[in-house]
């Protein structure tokens, strides 16, 4: 005789799925991106460019604008 077996259905058919990250999974990402747009908004490191494309004065607006 085989006894029955109670399955509890999946969470996503009872009201979605409720996920935990820890701190560090958001904190890393950001810290990265706000590293690498530092290092793009600084125009004092840019010693390989021969002249001052347009991008370099819109990425120095932009820093002008942040650091207010």
């Amino acid at each position: 005789m085989s006894a029955t077996t109670h399955t509890r259905p999946p969470q996503a058919t009872r009201g979605g799925v409720e996920t935990r990250l820890p701190w560090w999974a958001l904190a890393l990402p950001v810290l990265a991106f706000v590293t690498l747009l530092l290092l793009i908004l600084n125009p004092s490191e840019a010693h390989a460019a021969a002249g001052e494309p347009a991008i370099s004065h819109l990425l120095e607006r932009v820093r002008q604008l942040t650091a207010h």
